[in-house]
């Protein structure tokens, strides 16, 4: 795969890790309410109330539509299957350990296709299909609206028989579900591939039509933001914990 970059100087794009890195800031935010509210600190419904649902919907779909655009650059830039899958392994590990830590804290509703779980498998997707080009905005489109639309089928009397199919476990990773599954975490593969498929294209954009000011560092207010961006993998897995632990802790010593 031929890159668009010289070999010596593939740049990073740090407008892109920052915007990741302000996704991330806001997730932190967002996860230190819920964990308030988990530990009894303020009352909120975070399942059903707009403020927090509106809230989630557009965290993960910056995030998501980062992690297209990362896809979309690492293909310009030449990155080769072998590196792909090694990052590809160290996403599914940390899926993993997310899965097997929700169990212990929500062993009735941990989480089995969550973030993580949901862009190793959407990555593959965007890898095998970044270089469609324009195409890539209508399937986004199409995968957002493929949703809705096959959702709404299985509602009506015709399909209503394979509903049942569609939401369990085996196949509402799919996303053509009648009900939300009782899960901590949810990221399907519809609508949010579609997602995804609108970062690749922008970030197909961005790395053909020289706008050389992405490439260039960004003034130094930012650069925590791109520096978290950056590291989004081992942020997104140590902040909960993190926050978690303190709040016990916080919760012992005032006892």
């Amino acid at each position: 795969m031929r890159s668009k970059f010289p070999v010596t100087a593939r740049p990073r794009f740090d407008a892109v890790d920052a915007l990741r890195g302000l996704a991330m800031l806001w997730m932190t935010a967002f996860h230190f309410c819920f964990d308030l509210n988990q530990f009894g600190y303020i009352q909120q419904n975070f399942y059903r109330d707009p403020v927090w649902t509106w809230q989630r919907t557009l965290i993960l779909s910056l995030f998501l539509f980062c992690a297209g655009m990362g896809q979309a650059i690492a293909v310009a830039q030449g990155q080769s299957w072998s590196r792909f899958w090694r990052r590809w392994g160290q996403i599914v590990a940390c899926a993993l350990l997310v899965t097997l830590g929700s169990w212990w804290m929500y062993p009735q509703s941990f989480i089995y296709f969550g973030v993580l779980h949901g862009i190793a498998l959407m990555l593959i997707v965007a890898r095998l299909t970044a270089r469609w080009g324009g195409w890539l905005w209508l399937l986004g489109g199409l995968a957002i609206a493929a949703k809705f639309v096959g959702s709404q089928a299985l509602e009506t009397q015709t399909l209503a028989p394979f509903a049942a199919a569609f939401d369990a476990p085996t196949l509402n990773w799919l996303g053509w579900i009648t009900h939300k599954p009782i899960t901590e975490d949810y990221v399907p593969l519809l609508p949010w591939l579609g997602v995804v498929w609108w970062g690749v294209a922008a970030g197909n954009w961005l790395t053909g039509s020289g706008l050389k000011g992405l490439q260039q560092t960004l003034p130094g207010v930012f650069q925590p933001l791109a520096a978290i961006g950056r590291w989004s993998l081992p942020y997104y897995m140590l902040h909960q914990p993190l926050m978690i632990g303190t709040l016990m802790a916080v919760g012992w010593v005032a006892k």
